[in-house]
């Protein structure tokens, strides 16, 4: 991963080096280069200046094969705090409350 952000910042400098990589799968993003709804609500109240982009990069699909140019979503964050932030609520598995659990 640290090599894919290597390349990303090399790429685009505008970037910045506040930013994350988003999964394909990723409960923020409702297609490729939309986040949905609810991440652009939290996004708008809590880190506001961040900027979603997509940008091609080269990436071997398993070690040991030859690099393919591919797209990924980024994020970029002014503040290291508010990357924090937003993987903290967006990229981990949403916890179920415990009194859920227990009924």
């Amino acid at each position: 991963m640290i090599d894919i952000i290597k390349q990303l910042q090399e790429a685009n400098p505008a970037l910045g080096t506040t930013i994350i990589v988003l999964r394909a799968d990723s409960r923020a993003l409702s297609d490729p280069a939309t986040l949905t709804p609810e991440a652009q609500a939290w996004i708008a109240q809590n880190t506001p200046d961040a900027r979603l982009s997509q940008e091609k990069i080269l990436l071997a699909p398993y070690p040991g094969a030859a690099p393919a140019e591919r797209t990924v979503t980024v994020l970029a964050f002014s503040d290291a705090r508010h990357l924090a932030a937003f993987a903290t609520v967006w990229t981990a598995d949403p916890i179920e409350d415990e009194d859920e659990d227990a009924a």
